[in-house]
């Protein structure tokens, strides 16, 4: 297989796969960030759920460099829709599966854009729940399980 025909990336903290062989082709993207604010929910004229949200993904730190990121949109359906949309929320970490899709549109000045967007096939939890409750309360969790405990036994 030639560097033409197969293709695979890490960029920017980024996994992009194409691969081409014949009639075989492959669209696929890893990534792995924060939303940026909540997913906003909707639904078709035809009553489909959808979401759109945005992923902000780090790029690797320099230290002779500020940090950046990519900010990367997303937009999931049905089911997917609905689980992102009813447990993340701005700042929950996500990773989504997906491929990319490139649209083309005329802007307000009149140039020719393109935007890409990320059709979401899945997604994984990476915030136990646990530790969203101990970023709420400065890193301190279950302190009074562990009182308890204590209190158990005699010394």
């Amino acid at each position: 297989m030639s560097l033409a025909s197969a293709c695979s990336h890490i960029y920017r903290g980024i996994y992009v796969d194409i691969v081409s062989k014949g009639e075989i082709n492959m669209n696929h993207f890893v990534g792995l960030g924060r939303l940026t604010r909540d997913a906003e929910v909707n639904y078709t004229q035809n009553g489909k759920v959808y979401c759109k949200f945005t992923v902000a993904i780090d790029r690797p730190f320099r230290k002779d460099q500020p940090k950046e990121a990519d900010f990367i949109n997303c937009t999931a359906f049905g089911k997917t829709a609905e689980a992102i949309g009813n447990y993340f929320h701005k700042g929950s970490r996500i990773l989504v599966n997906g491929s990319l899709q490139v649209s083309s549109y005329t802007g307000k000045d009149g140039n020719k854009k393109q935007s890409v967007t990320v059709i979401v096939n899945g997604f994984d939890f990476i915030d136990s729940k646990n530790s969203a409750s101990a970023a709420n309360n400065g890193g301190f969790t279950n302190m009074g399980a562990q009182q308890e405990l204590d209190d158990n036994f005699n010394f």
